[in-house]
């Protein structure tokens, strides 16, 4: 029996590129398109590659009907949305993937602090699972309301956690640098992302105050069971889609590249996902782009006494949609590959 889906903030770049996804994944179905701007006509008249593809309208958002009721709903909406709507969906049966903010923190406060807005559901914030299954996978599967992760966070935490985990790095000194394309701004139009300021051009951006600090701060203080603060810059590249986040931290005692590598490999063995590269290989996102994947490329800086960790994935994909589906199939009871196990496309 498959899957049926439901889609708000459909004709989004978060939207759209679940749509890809859900078009063919074998066990799914989607019952419904909806969308607070472009709506009232098939989403292949806004987006022609699905034409023949997804041919289903966009409906305009709250006045939407369903084909049939869904068993779960994507919210791949703006921060301050998911948190009004979820509980009506939920009460009626319906499991819950936000991608926003809203669901990520248990505690709301670091929420409300870095997004600047009051939390409308603090008691479903508490029942959410983090969605990130390389940490929660068990958790997943038993959920009825997911906080997606932020792009950035994901790439960072995928960096960080093995090394926190076999206790290598001292946490107080970790850096992470990180580079993003475009894309991950979404759809709306910007004079920052205006093709003439953009091409050829990059910047750091809300340096010490990006919404995603909290986060990876807060997943990584569990992973270490202790406080664990970063120093995180982000900076926007002038290509379509991809991070590369490189992490940095003072080792605690000496170790070589090899050894280091070999904690990373054992820690992700099975992960479908996560591909650990040899060492001082680091591909590039290109390598992992239109795919699920996450590379990892792990380095020891002997001279400096430093562990460096290089991640890479596509922000639309691992960073976003793909991580909806893999979490939309944990929480259904399906094999989490499911419409993910394709090759990056290359160039």
């Amino acid at each position: 029996m498959s899957v049926k889906a439901k889609l708000v903030g459909a004709a989004g770049y978060g939207g759209i590129g679940l749509v890809e996804l859900l078009t063919f994944h074998p066990e799914a179905e989607i019952v419904s398109l909806t969308d607070k701007v472009d709506f009232g006509k098939p989403l292949s008249a806004f987006y022609p590659h699905l034409r023949g593809i997804c041919d289903l309208e966009v409906q305009e958002a709250g006045k939407e009907t369903e084909s049939a009721k869904p068993d779960v709903v994507f919210f791949a909406t703006p921060n301050g949305v998911g948190m009004h709507l979820a509980k009506s969906y939920l009460d009626r049966g319906v499991k819950v993937i936000d991608y926003s903010g809203d669901f990520r923190f248990l505690e709301v406060g670091l929420f409300e602090e870095y997004y600047g807005l009051c939390h409308a559901s603090p008691e479903l914030a508490k029942q959410a699972v983090y969605g990130l299954p390389e940490l929660y996978r068990e958790q997943l599967r038993s959920a009825t309301l997911v906080g997606n992760p932020g792009c950035l966070a994901t790439s960072a935490i995928l960096a960080v956690t093995p090394a926190l985990k076999a206790g290598l790095i001292d946490h107080r000194t970790l850096i992470i640098d990180a580079k993003t394309g475009v894309s991950g701004a979404g759809k709306n139009p910007n004079p920052s992302f205006h093709f003439p300021h953009r091409n050829e051009n990059m910047n750091a951006y809300r340096v010490v105050s990006h919404q995603h600090v909290p986060e990876i701060e807060d997943q990584l203080s569990r992973v270490a069971g202790e406080p664990v603060q970063v120093g995180f810059t982000p900076h926007v590249v002038p290509q379509t889609r991809g991070i590369l986040a490189t992490a940095y931290a003072t080792l605690r005692d000496p170790v070589s590249a090899d050894t280091a590598r070999a904690a990373y490999q054992e820690h992700y063995a099975g992960e479908p996902f996560v591909r650990v590269m040899p060492t001082g290989d680091c591909p590039g996102t290109i390598a992992v782009r239109g795919s699920n994947l996450c590379d990892l490329t792990v380095n020891v800086d002997e001279r400096n006494g430093r562990l460096i960790v290089c991640a890479c994935l596509d922000n639309l994909m691992k960073g976003q949609s793909g991580s909806a589906l893999q979490n939309m199939n944990l929480i259904c009871g399906l094999d989490e590959t499911l419409g993910l196990a394709r090759a990056p496309f290359y160039p």
